[in-house]
């Protein structure tokens, strides 16, 4: 018997409402009947373009957001059928880490006096003097040290990547079992980046949490799933257009949107870039979430569109070890 599944997400939608007292309003649906799922300790690189809906999805995972239809369970059990207690329970093993570490902590509140009270509230330690001594170990584990001159500070004396580094420590100091990190290495230098990453896949090895892991970059997606192992699941206009184990989309992206995506990465190797050569895009302009083409979403864009593109949606099919939404799938295969 297979195990349950962590996260599993049966197709949620959720729609925000535009307009207002001098426009006309609009329903906008930026999550549109979405199924994925996340085991224990796995990863899931979530990928697509700036304002795709992949944040909507990651907040409706935490129960930040309610969806509009479809469920979120979390070990089995409906988040939005929980009592309180349980409920909290679950937001104690759902962390974040947001893209901006200065705006997730209060800039008069000192490191310490920011991160020892999750801490106390929910009994992980007895009192302020417990609180200090594990938040010690913690930043001692993410690399911040001496940690009792970094626990003294204000978020504004901190550099990027340290901050980053705090906002780690913080997302895993409840022991949580999910972390959502939304865009968390894009506001770093590029020579950060892979040293953040480095560093979550070894506090996975620590804690055995999972990680949905939202970015626009596929480079750094695919690096995050193939030093980490896990899948990718690529979002377009609010859908997930194809999904499956990270090296399989990687080395054989087979929906159109996944092949024009990895142009964007670069390879060292010119023989591997020779051998499979990649489309170009017939329109660099990205449809609104208010005027959503009809069909397949992706066909405005799509070098490979034809008549059926255009007319009806395609189904999110289990296809060559994956799911990809497409008409043509079978003329991707490599």
């Amino acid at each position: 018997m297979s195990e349950e599944p962590l996260l599993k997400i049966i197709n949620v939608t959720k729609e925000f409402v535009k307009g207002g007292l001098f426009s006309s309003k609009k329903a906008v649906r930026a999550v549109d009947s979405v199924s994925l799922e996340i085991g224990m300790v796995e990863n899931v690189a979530l990928v697509g373009e700036s304002g795709c809906g992949k944040s909507t999805l990651g907040k409706l995972t935490l129960g930040l957001l309610k969806p509009d239809s479809g469920q979120i369970l979390f070990e089995g059990r409906d988040i939005w059928t929980l009592k309180k207690e349980e409920f909290s329970n679950f937001r104690r093993n759902a962390q974040i880490i947001h893209q901006d570490p200065y705006t997730s902590l209060n800039p008069v509140r000192t490191i310490f006096q920011s991160l020892a009270p999750p801490l106390i509230r929910n009994k992980e330690v007895p009192d302020s003097k417990a609180a200090y001594e594990r938040l010690k170990e913690l930043l001692t584990m993410v690399g911040l040290t001496p940690p009792e001159d970094f626990l003294n500070r204000y978020p504004a004396r901190m550099s990027g990547g340290q901050m980053q580094r705090i906002i780690l420590a913080r997302a895993v100091s409840l022991r949580p079992k999910y972390v959502v990190a939304d865009e968390a290495v894009s506001m770093l230098d590029a020579s950060l980046r892979l040293g953040a990453v480095d560093l979550m896949l070894e506090l996975q090895k620590k804690f055995r949490v999972s990680y949905l892991f939202i970015t626009h970059d596929l480079g750094i997606a695919r690096y995050f799933i193939l030093k980490g192992r896990g899948k990718i699941a690529m979002m377009y206009l609010g859908s997930i257009v194809e999904a499956g184990e990270g090296d399989s989309v990687i080395q054989r992206p087979i929906h159109p949107y996944t092949r024009v995506m990895m142009t964007a990465i670069s390879v060292p190797d010119p023989k591997l870039t020779r051998s499979r050569p990649l489309p170009s895009l017939r329109s660099l302009d990205v449809p609104r979430l208010e005027q959503v083409p009809s069909g397949c979403k992706f066909h405005p864009r799509c070098p490979y569109a034809e008549k059926i593109c255009e007319e009806k949606v395609p189904e999110l099919r289990a296809f060559d070890s994956r799911l990809v939404a497409c008409h043509f799938a079978e003329r991707f295969v490599n």
